[in-house]
Parts: C-alpha cells; sequence; structure tokens
C-alpha cells in the first residue's frame, strides 16, 4: 500500500468531505446498506483493514482500524474507532485475533491482494467474517476510476481494480469460502442517482460486497 499512503495522507480532508458531498453522500449511503446485512452484529472483536477516516468503520462497528496514513487515521479516531498506523500485508495482531475483518476498497490499493488476504485469515478467528467491498474493474464505475487514474487523481492513479470473479480467487486461494454477495450501485456515474441494493452479482454494479467465512 506504500504508494497510495501518500495521497490519502496528503488529500485526507478532500477524500473524507467526498462522503457528504451532493455526488458522495448517496453512493456512500447505498454502499453502507449493501454491506450491512453481511456484515456480523454479534462477532467481537472486529478490525477494519484500510480504515482510512473510519467512515465504514464508525456505522459498522468495527472497534479497531488499520491503515498507513497517518492523517486519515486521526479522523478516524474522531469518530471512536481505535487506530493502528500500518498495512494490511503485515498486520501487528496475533493470530486468530478477531472475530470478523472488513475491507471497503483496500484490495486493489494494494501491492499484494493475495498476501493483505492471507493476512486477514491470519487474524480471524476459525470460521470468522470476511467482507470485502469493491468497485468491480468491468463496470462503468470501475471504468471511470481507471479513467480518473489517467488522468492523474492522486487517489486512483494507483489503483488496481479487478473483476468479481477474481477478488473471489483470490478469497477462495487465501482460505475462506464465500457465503453471500450483494450489489449496489446500479447506475452508471454520470446517470441520475437512484437507490437499489441486490442480493447475488448483478453485472455492470459499482459496488458489490462478498462475505466469506475463514475455513
Amino acid at each position: 500500500m506504500a504508494e497510495c499512503e501518500a495521497p490519502f495522507d496528503r488529500f485526507a480532508d478532500r477524500f473524507d468531505a467526498w462522503y457528504e458531498s451532493d455526488r458522495g453522500s448517496v453512493p456512500y449511503q447505498l454502499e453502507l446498506d449493501c454491506l450491512r446485512p453481511l456484515w456480523p452484529a454479534g462477532e467481537h472483536p472486529r478490525l477494519e483493514v484500510g480504515v482510512g477516516t473510519g467512515r465504514f468503520a464508525s456505522v459498522l462497528g468495527a472497534e479497531v482500524g488499520i491503515d498507513p496514513a497517518g492523517l486519515a487515521l486521526r479522523r478516524a479516531v474522531s469518530r471512536g474507532v481505535t487506530t493502528v498506523r500500518g498495512v494490511g500485508e503485515v498486520l501487528p495482531f496475533r493470530a486468530q485475533a478477531f472475530a470478523a475483518v472488513l475491507m471497503v476498497g483496500t484490495l486493489c490499493f494494494s501491492e499484494s491482494p493475495a498476501g493483505l488476504l492471507a493476512e486477514a485469515r491470519r487474524v480471524l478467528t476459525s470460521g470468522g467474517t470476511l467482507l470485502v467491498g469493491v468497485v468491480p474493474l468491468d463496470s462503468p464505475w470501475g471504468q471511470r476510476y481507471l479513467e480518473m487514474g489517467r488522468a492523474g487523481d492522486p487517489f486512483y492513479a494507483g489503483a488496481r481494480l479487478a473483476t468479481v470473479a477474481a477478488v473471489e480467487e483470490l478469497v477462495e486461494a487465501a482460505g475462506f469460502g464465500v457465503e453471500a454477495v450483494r450489489s449496489t450501485l446500479l447506475y452508471a456515474p454520470d446517470e441520475e442517482q437512484r437507490d437499489g441494493v441486490v442480493a447475488g452479482l448483478v453485472g455492470g454494479a459499482g459496488f458489490v460486497a462478498l462475505r466469506a467465512a475463514a475455513r
């Protein structure tokens, strides 16, 4: 994650403000609605890897968050998240320390997604929950973010988006079994915003959540 650390540190306020903007508030709420039914309410403790400013951890109840961007972590602390500065590929936690691990948009910013998932498996209890949120490469949203990266956007210049099928393969290879999938952002970035969260995988969806159990 090292190459992505700098923009998320330097522009933490800008990144965080997007979630409350006219263009960002609806996708944010839809992504939360997509994730929430898959997130185990009664399993503790819970960790978010790539916690950023704590927007998802604070609402979904992940008590601990890790991220390499120090300025972003200050925002997470203000939202009640216990934070650790570090990278997901080398988690500073003992084996089986957590009952659930959350990753929202984290895989595409990792230089080693397989290593990231292997560490998540190590710190999860047997049968523990992994919840991953991704922007699929082959969706209109994924293509828009790639265009932004090519145009020099500080956040997406280093992003490595993947298809849902590729993410599922990585998750399975790391020792998880995928149990459920939900989809949202069922409109293109330039279309009028509208509600909609669907159980299962929908082609073209701009955000997909996958819940998997540690085997």
